[in-house]
């Protein structure tokens, strides 16, 4: 089933959670554990991500510096198509532009279709760490909104290679990423709410938003983006926190703002366990108040930790 029309028939607000492939060498009990622990509360469906090759650099004994490209999650198909067939229940790998080429994103799409995949999150990626601005691969895209096209030209049967016959239409439901507190690299939030309507323009149809801690950061986001004219229904992503760095961490990886309430209460924590009960608390706060002024849904980034989400969907569903 599409998301959209698991949001759009919904009689109230429904969750979903977010999962990382494993490690590579590493199997996927975890990731069938974690199903498992939160398939009581009914998830609507699992968002999978995915992860680009990394370039790393070894020196050897001689001196020598010797390139090595890996990619340390892979699997996101394999994994996505083992959730749904295995539980029955949507799943939504995300699809790059970092890291691939279109030739490779319309093969992977191709796959996803075959294994009966409706589903896909269409994000630009990071780019590589050693680059300070994103650059698409040679025959990539540089912008997600391209790969919206690219997924849309596929839904009307249009592929890469134009002399192909008897084109099967491809039919995506597409959701991509929105920002409460601007992409890090847009230069003001008026922009990046521009480069947000260029993707729904292009046949995004619904958005879930970067992790916030203030709810009216949300709110006045979905404020400022019906006010140009997106109207797709916009997904509040949440993100317990779970550790005490995290107090710093989140905000620097993520360019987001925790509020003062909130890191005060996690700067007084002694410990991980006293940062994950604050966390999950804040959370099921902020779940409450987002059902509470009909969120369509909430997205709740588990990154395999399914505990606390337990709690914060307990509570609040």
């Amino acid at each position: 089933m599409k998301v959209i029309d698991i949001i759009n028939n919904a009689k109230k607000p429904v969750f979903s959670f977010e999962l990382l492939p494993p490690l590579k060498g590493n199997d996927t009990s975890r990731i069938y554990r974690t199903v498992e622990s939160l398939t009581e509360f009914d998830p609507k469906y699992i968002n999978i991500t995915t992860h680009r090759d990394e370039v790393e650099f070894y020196e050897q004994p001689d001196g020598a510096i010797v390139k090595r490209t890996t990619r340390k999650r892979p699997g996101t198909v394999a994994i996505a198509a083992s959730i749904q067939h295995r539980y029955g229940i949507p799943v939504v790998p995300h699809i790059l532009c970092g890291g691939f080429t279109k030739s490779e994103t319309e093969y992977v799409l191709i796959d996803l279709h075959f294994l009966g995949i409706e589903n896909v999150l269409a994000l630009r990626g990071d780019g590589v760490k050693t680059q300070h601005v994103f650059k698409p691969e040679p025959e990539g895209h540089a912008h997600a909104n391209e790969l919206v096209e690219q997924i849309v030209n596929l839904k009307n049967g249009i592929y890469l290679e134009k002399d192909l016959k008897n084109n099967t239409p491809l039919d995506f439901c597409i959701g991509v990423a929105g920002y409460p507190e601007k992409h890090f690299e847009a230069p003001n939030m008026d922009q990046d709410l521009a480069y947000l309507k260029q993707k729904v323009d292009a046949g995004a149809e619904y958005i879930v938003t970067q992790m916030f801690f203030d709810n009216r950061v949300y709110f006045d986001f979905v404020e400022r983006c019906r006010a140009i004219g997106i109207n797709v229904p916009i997904i509040p992503g949440i993100k317990p926190i779970n550790l005490k760095n995290q107090l710093t961490v989140l905000p620097k990886i993520f360019s987001i703002d925790l509020p003062a309430e909130l890191s005060g209460e996690l700067a007084k924590c002694k410990n991980n366990e006293e940062a994950r009960q604050v966390g999950t608390e804040w959370a099921i706060h902020q779940s409450k108040e987002l059902v509470k002024h009909n969120a369509p849904s909430l997205h709740i980034y588990t990154y395999g930790v399914s505990d606390n989400v337990k709690k914060i969907v307990k509570a609040v569903f």
